[in-house]
């Protein structure tokens, strides 16, 4: 039987969840826990009322997400945030979450992730931001517009694209989320196309002034991956089926 606490101990040595440093507020690991017994995982990018409603229609006990429940003082837990609590205890439903952590996994992370969806090999560390590294670089020689068309085939939408650079690509780096607004420190790597979910306005302009190509895939878009690949890990590890909750915030 697949106990919750087997599944948050491997969780938290696969993923390293002690030693990643993350953004201050960030909890990452088991938020909720339920009676212990997990028998279906589901997966989604955010924790959110939506999300807790779609994973009880699943029939899940364990909803494994990248943007948990808490961030910031979130008290007095009453209105929807009643709602939700009363929702995951009458349920039985754990919550597991894991931001950087799961970002910066060297196989299930998010920007592995969506590099292996892009083809992209030969990859370095990049972006190293509250002293460790975030993202993931490659070198080839691409075309912006075969890069929309392959990160659109990949993500299921169109990315947004800032020509602040040459029109071959040939040093990349990938950063997933909302890292457009450290474009300066992406740029300062060395890299000429940088790949990440948001941003600023202003990044326009600087993109313009670095000579960098940013393409803003989206926030939710870029973060589906590592949720994806944690549940289908965690599947087949521990014989249980999972579910990936799809709740695109279009950001």
């Amino acid at each position: 039987m697949a106990t919750l606490k087997k599944i948050v101990l491997h969780c938290d040595q696969l993923l390293r969840t002690a030693e990643v440093r993350d953004h201050e507020g960030a909890s990452n690991g088991l938020q909720v826990e339920n009676n212990g017994r997990i028998t279906h995982i589901a997966a989604a990018v955010d924790a959110s009322l939506a999300t807790v409603r779609l994973a009880i229609a699943a029939h899940a006990d364990l909803l494994v997400v990248h943007h948990g429940l808490f961030w910031n003082p979130s008290h007095p837990w009453t209105g929807k945030r009643r709602e939700l609590l009363d929702l995951l205890v009458k349920n039985n439903l754990a919550v597991y979450s894991s931001h950087l952590p799961l970002d910066i996994h060297s196989k299930l992370g998010n920007n592995a992730q969506l590099c292996a969806a892009l083809g992209f090999n030969r990859l370095k560390p990049f972006f190293n931001d509250m002293n460790q590294h975030l993202g993931l670089q490659t070198q080839l020689s691409i075309s912006r517009e075969q890069l929309v068309k392959q990160l659109a085939t990949a993500l299921g939408t169109t990315p947004k694209l800032l020509p602040g650079g040459p029109e071959i690509c040939r040093r990349i780096g990938v950063v997933t989320g909302g890292a457009g607004s450290k474009l300066a420190l992406a740029a300062s790597e060395g890299v000429d196309t940088f790949i990440t979910g948001e941003g600023p306005h202003w990044t326009f302009a600087l993109a313009e002034e670095l000579g960098v190509n940013v393409f803003y895939g989206g926030h939710y878009a870029t973060e589906t991956f590592g949720v994806k690949a944690l549940a289908a890990h965690l599947a087949q590890k521990f014989r249980v089926p999972w579910t990936f909750l799809d709740h695109p915030s279009g950001l």
